[in-house]
């Protein structure tokens, strides 16, 4: 299997088919090293982030798009919101793209509830400008073979406590969330960088492919 036959993947081509009408101009990305875009190759598949599929579709529907990648990794919720938000905000986006959440599963000291309040912190002043908001859940890593298995449940089960948390912040917001954890690939050994936490070039392209899916979805429901 290849990126041209891969059937979880999309060509910035066909993203931008999808994104027929889409009026996004202005682009924000914040969070941790799942924004940044942080990756490995893997065969068969350009060695791109996540928004080297997700920028040029929408570029082929408006080619003004300009945007913004705030993105570092190793970042906390509460961090990327008090690193990235005033930025982001100053940048009057239109659309924006906020993964994070991850880091804070592995603090020693574990409270999803926190993380709840930091999510609400950090999504509810972007969605407050009028700016379509795209959240994500995460993968399930029981499938991720480079992940220590001493620590693979308890890191699993965390990890679905932020994403039902997520949920409900973003649903609650209207924003376009990510259901990753239900992905056909999500078990799947094939996705995974050898460092065991970051997505590969494959997990990249399936993940850009579910941003243009989901916001083609919005442009069909505007009001959801």
């Amino acid at each position: 299997m290849s990126e041209s036959t891969d059937p979880y993947v999309l060509s910035p081509t066909e993203g931008g088919r999808l994104l027929t009408g889409a009026p996004w101009t202005r682009l924000a990305i914040v969070g941790d090293s799942v924004a940044e875009g942080v990756t490995e190759p893997y065969a068969g598949y350009g060695l791109g982030a996540w928004y080297d599929l997700v920028v040029p579709a929408l570029r082929t529907v408006r080619p003004e798009l300009v945007h913004v990648n705030l993105g570092r990794r190793n970042l906390l919720t509460a961090e990327v919101r008090e690193s990235q938000l005033q930025a982001a905000l100053d940048f009057e986006p239109d659309l924006v793209v906020a993964f994070c959440g991850g880091n804070d599963a592995f603090r020693r000291e574990f409270d999803p509830d926190a993380v709840e309040e930091q999510l609400t912190a950090l999504f509810e002043p972007l969605s407050a400008t009028g700016a379509t908001l795209v959240t994500s859940g995460f993968f399930d890593i029981v499938g991720n073979p480079h992940f220590d298995p001493r620590y693979r449940e308890v890191a699993r089960e965390r990890l679905a406590a932020i994403s039902v948390r997520m949920q409900a912040v973003s649903e609650r917001l209207k924003a376009v969330y990510l259901d990753m954890q239900s992905h056909p690939t999500s078990r799947e050994a094939s996705i995974w960088s050898g460092d065991g936490v970051h997505l590969n070039a494959r997990g990249q392209a399936v993940l850009g492919t579910e941003v243009v899916r989901a916001l083609a979805d919005r442009l069909g429901d505007p009001v959801r």
